[in-house]
């Protein structure tokens, strides 16, 4: 009944729009119908709505669209990779670095990982929504800095790096061999 395309939108925007309903009614109940316990539950709801918005329109800034070439997986902190010329698997709690690298056709996450290639991930990838989740979890990420890398047009992104565990990887560097920049 409802257009495919039409379909695809309202499921892309559909953290936004599940916000904005949790901030009108929270703000209907507590200015409008609201008398003690009822105003409160819809001031916290107004509240809870905002903090979802926020996190929405992030993951919407995060997404690089779909139909790029292989599958991302996360399953309880590993990411796996299936493509069409390769893939492999990287854990949250062994990466090292994640790099943003837009010059790359689709643009890639490089995840680092110590004494193992990087893993490239086409941020396209059906799934690759999934990272942002998945990136949520390292300790020290900054979800601003992660969607802005999403942003970057010429040059690699540092967005992570584990204290402790030395320079990037090679493949991670610009074309010039300078290291890529950290975003902060």
């Amino acid at each position: 009944m409802i257009r495919p395309e039409a379909a695809a939108m309202l499921k892309r925007w559909r953290g936004v729009l599940i916000a904005a309903t949790l901030v009108l009614l929270g703000v209907y109940w507590a200015l409008w119908r609201g008398t003690g316990l009822l105003e409160w539950v819809g001031y916290a709801m107004a509240g809870a709505g905002i903090g979802l918005g926020i996190t929405a329109v992030q993951r919407l800034r995060f997404d690089q669209g779909h139909g790029g070439p292989g599958v991302v997986s996360v399953v309880e902190g590993r990411i796996t990779y299936f493509g069409p010329l390769g893939g492999g698997v990287a854990d949250l709690e062994a990466l090292s670095a994640i790099t943003f690298d837009p010059r790359a056709k689709p643009a890639h996450w490089l995840l680092a990982q110590p004494g193992q290639p990087s893993l490239a991930i086409p941020a396209n990838a059906e799934g690759a929504q999934a990272l942002f989740d998945a990136f949520a979890h390292l300790p020290g990420l900054r979800i601003g800095a992660l969607v802005d890398a999403t942003r970057a047009s010429t040059a690699p992104v540092l967005v992570w790096q584990r204290d402790g565990t030395g320079p990037a990887p090679r493949t991670a560097t610009s074309a010039h061999g300078n290291r890529p920049r950290r975003l902060h």
